[in-house]
């Protein structure tokens, strides 16, 4: 009786523990795995330093970027929302273009878009099978073609597989998904830095100037870029502006348009790419990654810059839409890149 008794009891202890003691409570993680994984919210209590990397990443605001639904007439362009608000790679296969889902959209590029396999497990870089999302050691998160089904929609990969970096390296996580402090055991940085990352792009192009039998002799090169420069069509471009340079600063004219370096969209078949081509790429396609610009201007000191934009066209604080040869102030719609001084 008192072995029934016994037993009875510990019966009666291991009720409480299961059904009365919170879920919080329960020390084991496992058993605290969602049956479904439905947002990226349920990465943040375990990832906190990623997930918030991700959450100021333009990954995550791929949705609600202002640039993306002027250009996307307000994803009305339905093809856009493919890479804004994509389902999982693994989904529609690494390589493959992706498919758009149908909810969560307002997470843009999240960490199910990545990491969400196909049977409802977690892909990772390691297998951890007491962790809540159980994570799967999935080699081909590291591969550029994951990148691809995205990235490579604007050519941006193909213009990486033309240099003999696609042999020997540096990748695309190498340059925007780094080591955090280049430590491999603190993992890669989710912030994704790209064309938004100001220091990134003036690392990447270098713009000298120089006097030279009474004209201006404008070169700027892709130094860094594994891909072309700017990289990305329909979306980003590259100005170079020129202006006179008074001894009074507050004396200076508005500035002039020199160059322009864009590939156009599929759509604008009367336009010509001007591209500055990978530095790598010279030894294997031929395409040259520098280019100087000759002109003639007034005598006198001048200064040259090159400008950095996000979206095609100069658009006014009123929305309203300037030819680029029209611009005089181009800081009202892209980001200085570098100025020089000629004498």
């Amino acid at each position: 009786m008192k072995k029934l008794a016994g037993i009875a009891v510990l019966a009666t202890a291991i009720w409480f523990m299961v059904e009365l003691v919170p879920p919080e409570w329960n020390p084991d993680p496992v058993s605290a795995t969602p049956a479904q994984w439905t947002s990226s919210n349920q990465c943040k209590a375990c990832h906190e330093e990623a997930f918030s990397e991700w959450e100021d990443s333009w990954h995550a605001k791929s949705w609600i970027d202002e640039d993306v639904r002027l250009q996307s007439d307000n994803f009305e362009n339905k093809v856009c929302i493919d890479c804004h608000a994509p389902r999982g790679v693994f989904e529609t296969g690494v390589g493959n273009r992706v498919l758009p889902r149908s909810s969560r959209r307002s997470e843009g590029v999240d960490c199910l878009a990545c990491h969400l396999l196909p049977d409802g497990g977690v892909a990772g870089t390691i297998d951890m099978p007491s962790a809540p999302c159980k994570p799967k050691a999935t080699i081909e998160l590291s591969r550029v073609a994951f990148c691809a089904g995205c990235h490579d929609q604007h050519k941006t990969v193909t213009q990486w597989r033309g240099t003999p970096m696609a042999d020997t390296g540096p990748d695309c996580l190498d340059c925007h998904m780094p080591f955090r402090d280049g430590d491999p055991n603190r993992g890669r940085h989710h912030g994704m830095a790209g064309g938004h990352d100001l220091s990134l792009v003036q690392s990447a192009v270098t713009l000298e100037a120089i006097r030279a039998e009474g004209q201006i002799e404008v070169t700027v090169e892709n130094i860094m870029g594994a891909h072309s420069f700017p990289t990305d069509e329909r979306s980003r471009a590259a100005d170079i502006f020129w202006r006179p340079l008074p001894t009074d600063p507050e004396q200076r004219d508005g500035w002039t348009h020199l160059h322009r370096i864009r590939d156009p969209y599929r759509t604008e078949v009367d336009i010509t790419s001007t591209l500055l081509h990978a530095l790598a790429s010279q030894d294997k396609t031929g395409d040259s990654p520098r280019r100087t610009i000759a002109f003639t201007p007034p005598s006198g000191p001048i200064e040259v810059a090159l400008f950095y934009k996000l979206a095609p066209y100069y658009r006014g604080s009123d929305g309203s839409v300037w030819k680029t040869e029209d611009v005089t102030d181009p800081l009202m719609d892209s980001r200085l890149v570098h100025r020089v001084e000629v004498p």
